[in-house]
């Protein structure tokens, strides 16, 4: 299924047939539920008066000299769901338990039912996290009558891995998960939500779960994707899937306890979001980053004149840039990505010297390199370089390191050539808020702008 850019409408592309092989039969059927039992109709147009469930799917059966070939077209519709509700653990806010439920009347009848019949939730959270808020789970949990398990696990990038995932798998297995009505719960930064993610659409083949991001990165980045995946053979991410969850529910108020410099972490992602398609939030960050560094998202006031907050403000403008991106594109079918900015040459940097570097300063080191390929390409002024390297200096984060050689940068595009089609497609800002895609980077634009990001950027030597 596809859809027409010029018309907006879908349509389904019907199979092409192959290496010139003669069809002497063809057909196209739909599919109709009729008291529990699929049966196929042939014909383009259905009869209106048909009575079943018809579903999206098609079935196309062609008959050749050398047999019968069926190709199923199933269009998959995934639907899921992104709140901001603070007080997430507030026994009064019954989000957590039943925020991902859509149809009014399970939702009115589950809330009736709690006192008799228990709900049951297995949460994972990250070991930290666990320290901070899990006795405030475990009163909540009390307060509605339900039956839980909390597993704490390290969840930290040198452990992001298949063990882990086991490890849960084999704790959710104990605890007899119903795998359509109890989701499984993750409750951590980005790692917790990428593994937990990849062990519910490994059990029992797609168990649902719900993402909590506690810090700023996996507010405006991880919880509102589709991809979950560990780290395998050094590479980062190497395994994984596109399943997103049933909710992230996202709570402002666990940033509190997050350290500064994993606030400038996540900064580095909305800066992202800012440089590829939004010069008001560029513009926000820029003014605002040292305030919402020192009230770590967590005050009521910031912005000049508006009663909107600049930590709301700011989260909310990140969020909605990156829906933008995701949902039309949630299983990366189209590999022209503007949210791959920064992560052309920061994965190959991050595993290189990890545990050094966090995911946002990786990413802010490249993004840092990729503005300097812009301004060599003469894609944005010396003024707006400059502007952007301020802010993010204003944002605490990195915007050099020792170990980005032309070698390694060299590297990671041969990489990404491998896993792209074949093309670089390299996202770079057109100014401030605005990029594009290109496949046509010489090497010697790259060398020329790795000279002048070394010369401008990197440290003085102190002897």
């Amino acid at each position: 299924m596809s859809l027409d850019a010029n018309t907006g409408k879908k349509h389904v592309e019907e199979p092409l047939e192959c290496n010139n092989i003669a069809v002497i039969k063809k057909n196209e059927f739909h599919l109709v539920q009729v008291k529990g039992t699929w049966k196929r109709k042939s014909g383009n147009k259905l009869n209106k008066n048909i009575k079943g469930r018809v579903s999206a799917a098609k079935i196309y059966e062609s008959t050749m000299e050398q047999g019968t070939s069926w190709t199923v077209v199933s269009p998959i519709i995934f639907t899921y769901k992104v709140t901001e509700s603070l007080g997430l653990l507030d026994p009064s806010n019954d989000t957590l338990l039943l925020g991902h439920i859509r149809d009014p009347q399970q939702l009115e009848a589950l809330r009736n039912s709690i006192s008799t019949k228990p709900l049951r939730r297995f949460v994972v959270m990250d070991q930290t996290v666990y320290n901070l808020y899990g006795c405030q789970l475990t009163d909540y949990f009390e307060a509605h009558n339900v039956l839980y398990r909390i597993l704490p696990l390290p969840t930290t990038e040198e452990n992001k891995s298949m063990e882990l995932v086991m490890r849960i798998l084999e704790e959710v297995h104990k605890f007899s998960l119903d795998r359509r009505t109890e989701p499984i719960i993750a409750i951590g930064g980005g790692v917790c939500l990428d593994i937990v993610g990849l062990a519910a659409s490994l059990y029992r083949r797609r168990t649902p779960y719900i993402r909590v991001p506690t810090t700023l990165l996996s507010y405006v980045d991880a919880s509102v994707g589709a991809k979950t995946g560990v780290n395998f053979a050094n590479c980062k991410n190497k395994l994984g899937g596109y399943i997103p969850p049933v909710a992230a529910f996202l709570d402002r108020s666990f940033i509190q306890t997050v350290s500064r410099r994993h606030i400038s972490n996540g900064l580095a992602e909305m800066l992202k979001m800012a440089l590829m398609k939004h010069r008001g939030l560029f513009e926000l960050l820029e003014t605002n980053g040292r305030f919402l560094l020192d009230s770590k998202f967590q005050s009521d006031s910031g912005l000049q004149g508006d009663n909107k907050d600049a930590a709301s403000v700011s989260t909310r403008m990140a969020i909605e840039t990156m829906l933008e991106e995701l949902a039309p594109n949630l299983w990366e079918d189209d590999l022209d990505r503007l949210v791959d900015f920064g992560h052309l040459i920061s994965p190959e940097l991050e595993m290189k010297v990890l545990p050094s570097l966090l995911h946002g300063e990786a990413v802010n080191i490249d993004m840092s390199y990729m503005v300097y390929v812009a301004r060599e390409r003469g894609l944005m002024t010396e003024e707006e370089k400059l502007r952007i390297i301020g802010c993010m200096g204003g944002l605490e984060l990195p915007v050099w390191h020792q170990d980005v050689t032309m070698a390694l940068v060299q590297h990671s595009l041969c990489e990404r050539l491998k896993h792209s089609g074949g093309l670089v497609r390299m996202p770079l800002p057109i100014g401030l808020g605005h990029a594009e895609i290109y496949n046509d980077t010489g090497d010697d634009t790259l060398y020329r702008a790795f000279e002048k990001w070394c010369d401008e950027l990197r440290p003085s030597d102190p002897n």
